[in-house]
């Protein structure tokens, strides 16, 4: 069973279609990376996926059943508009929220003991949340996200104010998370943080889905045919090769589309050329990102 069933959402603010017939699904145990420019839709498509706004057409199933209250307790929700009681301390604040989620006192204390610790922030826990430095706020706000053990995380722009060290730290937690067999969805900019932690994404651009698949599966579609050499010479005649550039001590050759990569390693081999390096020349998720949304305007 999919932890998270979208079949054909839209959604339409003033006569504006914001989410057009929008369809995916979130497997267990998988980070489902949620992308597109600003005002594509992802952060309504969340909220409908919260039922902080109801969609106009299609359906949404969260853990095999249209999202009720029972539902909501076993989400976890980061949004991107941050909040925290700025008068209570971090452990009034941590206990509070998990009350909101049924959990127990002495479980919900234990509990946030244990993730203050992970994220380095137990000697904090007696200060007021306006205490708080920013980035302080955000890994606060992260524990409370997942203080009560959801099976879903949905978290947008989780990385906003975080330090590189900080911002290390919460995708290792985002990693674990998986490793429980949580199912986590993560909308941000960050096209890096994308491509290190997600198995699949989807792509939405004024409303619509314009890439859904894996990473692999996206990347070997958008890859061009050509290989990055570092050899200590390059002969002629070799098959398949269409063309040459050259990119410092690197060489990137143009295959024709009709030989693999491998091919041209082994015939490189035979010629005896000696090989430093081979790579195939495959776009990063943020050249994949710059491209779509081009075409599309």
């Amino acid at each position: 069973m999919n932890v998270v069933e979208v079949s054909e959402v839209s959604k339409s603010f003033k006569g504006v279609k914001v989410v057009d017939s929008v369809s995916f699904s979130i497997g267990r145990s998988e980070i489902f990376g949620m992308v597109g420019p600003n005002g594509a839709g992802k952060t309504t498509t969340i909220r409908m996926l919260m039922d902080i706004i109801k969609p106009d057409s299609g359906e949404i199933k969260i853990l095999g059943e249209p999202i009720n209250e029972e539902v909501k307790n076993r989400i976890g929700y980061l949004p991107e508009e941050r909040g925290l009681y700025k008068k209570l301390t971090v452990s009034q604040s941590l206990s509070y929220l998990a009350a909101l989620k049924n959990m127990k006192k002495r479980l919900a204390r234990e509990r946030a003991e244990e993730l203050l610790k992970r994220v380095n922030m137990l000697p904090h826990k007696d200060k007021k949340t306006e205490e708080l430095s920013h980035g302080m706020g955000q890994l606060i706000q992260f524990v409370a996200t997942i203080l009560h053990n959801p099976e879903l995380v949905v978290f947008d722009e989780p990385f906003v104010a975080l330090d590189p060290v900080n911002t290390q730290l919460l995708k290792e937690l985002i990693l674990e998370l998986r490793s429980q067999g949580k199912s986590v969805i993560l909308s941000t900019h960050m096209m890096n943080q994308v491509e290190e932690l997600c198995d699949r994404i989807l792509m939405i651009d004024k409303g619509q889905a314009v890439l859904y698949g894996s990473l692999t599966e996206i990347k070997s579609r958008y890859r061009n045919n050509s290989v990055f050499l570092e050899c200590d010479r390059l002969p002629d005649g070799l098959p398949g090769v269409v063309g040459s550039k050259a990119h410092g001590k690197y060489i990137e050759i143009f295959l024709d589309g009709r030989i693999s990569p491998q091919e041209i390693l082994s015939a490189l081999i035979n010629k005896g050329v000696k090989v430093d390096r081979f790579e195939v020349s495959t776009p990063s998720l943020n050249e994949i990102f710059i491209q779509v949304v081009k075409e599309g305007r």
